[in-house]
């Protein structure tokens, strides 16, 4: 795994999965018409009164399985270097991968929040877990960041921190009674604006990888030999 970190195949996968984890919800709840994304959470759409259960717990499988591997990924690139940091990068990825997608996606929770299951306790506390691990990971990767002597990717990675700490409070908030006649009630949004913060750092990451290999092919391509006539 050591240098798959810089693969072109892998950092292509991670994005698209990324983007997907914003882009399959939109494209499921059009065909759940008593979904209202900034309201619920992306959960509900795998809930059992949900018409596309199947369709978003398996997506939430394939969500765990890839970052569990992302998890391994990031430590066997920065272990040699880093390896507290390492260390804590693959507990903040692993847990949320197994946390927030394997396990959630095989335990769901209910369309409405007041319908307490064994099944949404586990999905709860794990997902729960989950997020607040994946809360770190812009902090680490940032520190990671200005180790490097990369000043904007680490500057970029600590604001996004900071941004998810801010909107994770708010989605906390939003589960709450005594703020359900507030704009803090649009749990669904908080969790989104959430989400999309814990992942900004993978981004310049992902976009660099598949720029210099872009430019790698092309460069090589360049400097093939031609066919000459005299």
């Amino acid at each position: 795994m050591k240098n798959i970190a810089d693969n072109r195949f892998f950092n292509m996968i991670l994005l698209f999965t990324i983007i997907g984890e914003f882009i399959v919800p939109w494209i499921l709840e059009q065909f759940y018409s008593e979904y209202n994304g900034k309201i619920m959470v992306m959960s509900v759409l795998g809930s059992p009164q949900s018409p596309v259960r199947l369709v978003y717990n398996l997506w939430l499988v394939w969500l765990g399985g890839f970052l569990a591997y992302t998890a391994g990924v990031y430590f066997m690139s920065f272990r040699a270097k880093f390896p507290v940091l390492a260390v804590f990068m693959l507990l903040s990825i692993g847990f949320f991968a197994v946390g927030a997608g394997l396990i959630s996606g095989f335990f769901s929770v209910n369309e409405s929040k007041y319908i307490v299951t064994t099944a949404s306790k586990i999905h709860g506390i794990s997902a729960a877990i989950g997020f607040m691990a994946l809360l770190l990971f812009s902090l680490l990767n940032g520190l990671v960041s200005f180790k490097q002597n990369g000043t904007l990717e680490g500057i970029i990675s600590i604001s996004s921190f900071v941004l998810s700490l801010i909107f994770f409070a708010c989605f906390v908030m939003g589960d709450k009674e005594q703020f359900q006649n507030t704009p803090l009630k649009y749990e669904g949004l908080w969790e989104r604006l959430t989400l999309f913060c814990m992942y900004i750092p993978v981004f310049p990451t992902c976009t660099l990888s598949l720029t210099y290999s872009v430019i790698a092919v092309t460069s090589t391509s360049s400097r093939c030999p031609g066919t000459f006539t005299s």
